[in-house]
């Protein structure tokens, strides 16, 4: 590996009426530790794995109305993404005369039993989950509840997210004025 040059360039005689020679400075050749570096450093990016994307399966809505799922009304669950970690909430359809009653609040502690409750109490073949944000609302939030489905194994196919609508907008308005959501 390394090699270190130690000659004297003189003679090894002791005594009287001998001159002492000058040592040279010991050097050391770190060519070869240069080139074991390189091995190494060749053989950990050579063995090393990337990290692999991870991405999510989303099936979205489809443009075309003919090819566009129909929903139950019993196996539908709209969530509403507001804004401050906001989570609104209902079941089927809204009607105007029961909104106060349907249009529910809760938070993302709370709407993790929720979506259990209803995948527990609904046909599988019939569930469906409606995903909507709202302007105000961040990604963090459209991610948390994307994890929050597959957490609780909603299967693939059963949940999409899709445009809010304008009745839906003024309703999470009015529940944060009442409330006092900044």
């Amino acid at each position: 590996m390394a090699e270190m040059d130690v000659s004297s360039g003189g003679s090894h005689k002791k005594g009287p009426g001998v001159k002492k020679s000058k040592k040279l400075s010991t050097r050391v050749d770190l060519t070869p530790m240069v080139d074991l570096g390189f091995l190494l450093i060749t053989f950990f990016v050579f063995t090393t794995t990337m990290s692999q994307s991870t991405a999510m399966n989303m099936n979205e809505p489809k443009d075309d109305k003919e090819k566009q799922m129909k929903v139950k009304n019993s196996g539908a669950m709209t969530i509403l993404l507001g804004k401050s970690n906001q989570v609104y909430y209902y079941y089927g359809q809204l009607m105007p005369e029961t909104i106060s009653d349907e249009f529910k609040s809760t938070t993302f502690k709370g709407i993790r039993q929720l979506i259990l409750d209803k995948r527990n109490s609904t046909n599988i073949d019939d569930l469906m989950y409606i995903i909507k944000s709202d302007d105000q609302s961040t990604f963090k939030n459209a991610i948390d509840i994307l994890d929050e489905m597959v957490i609780s194994a909603v299967p693939p196919g059963h949940y999409a997210e899709v445009a809010m609508l304008p009745v839906e907008k003024m309703l999470i308005s009015e529940t944060e004025k009442a409330n006092g959501i900044q």
